[in-house]
C-alpha cells in the first residue's frame, strides 16, 4: 500500500471519528441549551402568573370579599386569584404569536370544570401527592393535537383557612357561587393538601427545529473544515514529501544500474534533504571506489 493511500486512510478515519464525536457533543450541547431556553420562558410566565395571583390576593380580594360579605347573593369571581390569572393569560394568548401557549390550574376536584385535570395532568398531581421526590416542579414534553409542547408544573394547595370557606361544603359556600358553579364540584378540599398543579405549556417545535437546523449548519462547517484539512495535508504530502522521495528513488535506481553520472538537485535542509545528502556522499564514495578499481586493472 502506498504511503499516500495509508495517509489518506488515516485521515479518513480521523475525519469520521472527529465528525461523530463532534456531532454527539454538539447535539448534547444544543439539546441542553434548547431545553434551558424553553424552561426559562416557562418559568418566566409562571412567575408572572404567580405575581398576578399574589396581587389579586393582597390588593383586590380584600375589597371584593367585603362587597360579597355585604351582599351574600353576589359572587365576584375576580376575587379568586386563579380566575384572574386565567383571564389575564387568556388575554395574553389573544396575541397570535402566543396562541399556542397554555396555562391551567389543573385540579382533581375543581369548582370550574374548565380546570379539571386530564389523565396526563392527573398523573403529575399524583406524583406530587405520593412525594416520590422533593422536587417543587416537574417538566417535560407532551403532544396535544399533533403539537409538541414543553410543560412545567408546580403543585398548589390551600394554606389559608379563609380560602376554604368556598370549598368545604356547599352549605358554607356563597349562594352566588352555587348559582354559577353548582353544588357538585369544588368541595371537600383540605388545608395543606395538594389539590392540583399550576401547569404551563409552551410550543417547543419551532425552537427544536431551529436547534436541528443549527446542528446541521455547524456540522456542515466542521465537515468542510475537516475536508479542507484533508486536501491541504494531501497537497503538502505530495509536494513536500512524495515528489522529492520519487526524485531520489529515480536517481537511486539509475545509480543501481551503473549510471553514476546522474545527480540530485539541491535539497532542503530537512530530513529528506539529509537522506539525499547521505546518498550523494555514498554515490561519491562509490565513484571513487570504482575509479580505484579501474586504475588497478592491467
Amino acid at each position: 500500500m502506498k504511503i499516500e493511500t495509508k495517509v489518506n486512510l488515516a485521515l479518513i478515519i480521523i475525519f469520521i471519528f472527529g465528525i461523530l464525536i463532534n456531532g454527539v457533543l454538539l447535539s448534547n450541547v444544543l439539546e441542553q441549551k434548547t431545553q434551558k431556553e424553553i424552561h426559562s420562558k416557562a418559568m418566566t410566565l409562571m412567575a408572572l402568573n404567580n405575581s398576578i395571583g399574589e396581587y389579586t390576593n393582597k390588593r383586590l380580594q380584600p375589597l371584593l370579599i367585603k362587597k360579597m360579605e355585604e351582599n351574600p347573593n353576589i359572587f365576584i369571581p375576580e376575587a379568586i386569584s386563579s380566575f384572574s390569572v386565567r383571564e389575564i393569560f387568556g388575554t395574553f394568548r389573544s396575541n397570535p404569536g402566543y396562541a399556542d401557549y397554555f396555562y391551567k390550574d389543573a385540579t382533581l376536584n375543581p369548582t370550574n370544570l374548565r380546570d379539571k385535570a386530564d389523565d396526563f395532568e392527573t398523573e403529575i398531581i399524583n406524583r406530587f401527592r405520593l412525594s416520590e421526590s422533593n422536587k417543587t416542579s416537574l417538566s417535560g414534553y407532551r403532544t396535544i393535537l399533533g403539537t409538541k409542547l414543553y410543560y412545567t408544573a408546580k403543585p398548589f394547595s390551600i394554606n389559608n383557612k379563609s380560602c376554604l370557606r368556598c370549598h368545604t361544603t356547599p352549605e358554607k359556600a356563597p349562594k352566588s357561587q352555587l348559582a354559577i358553579y353548582g353544588t357538585e364540584n369544588g368541595f371537600g378540599w383540605k388545608l395543606n393538601e395538594i389539590l392540583g398543579i399550576q401547569i404551563i405549556y409552551i410550543p417547543a417545535e419551532q425552537i427544536i427545529e431551529y436547534a436541528h437546523r443549527l446542528f446541521v449548519i455547524i456540522i456542515g462547517i466542521i465537515t468542510m473544515i475537516f475536508a479542507a484539512m484533508v486536501i491541504t495535508v494531501n497537497l503538502f504530502l505530495k509536494r513536500a514529501i512524495l515528489k522529492r522521495i520519487k526524485k531520489i528513488a529515480r536517481v537511486v535506481n539509475q545509480v543501481s544500474i551503473g549510471n553514476l553520472h546522474v545527480n540530485l538537485d539541491k535539497q532542503k535542509t530537512d530530513e529528506i534533504g539529509n537522506v539525499a545528502e547521505s546518498f550523494y556522499r555514498m554515490k561519491s564514495s562509490l565513484e571513487i571506489a570504482m575509479g580505484m578499481l579501474s586504475n588497478k586493472k592491467p
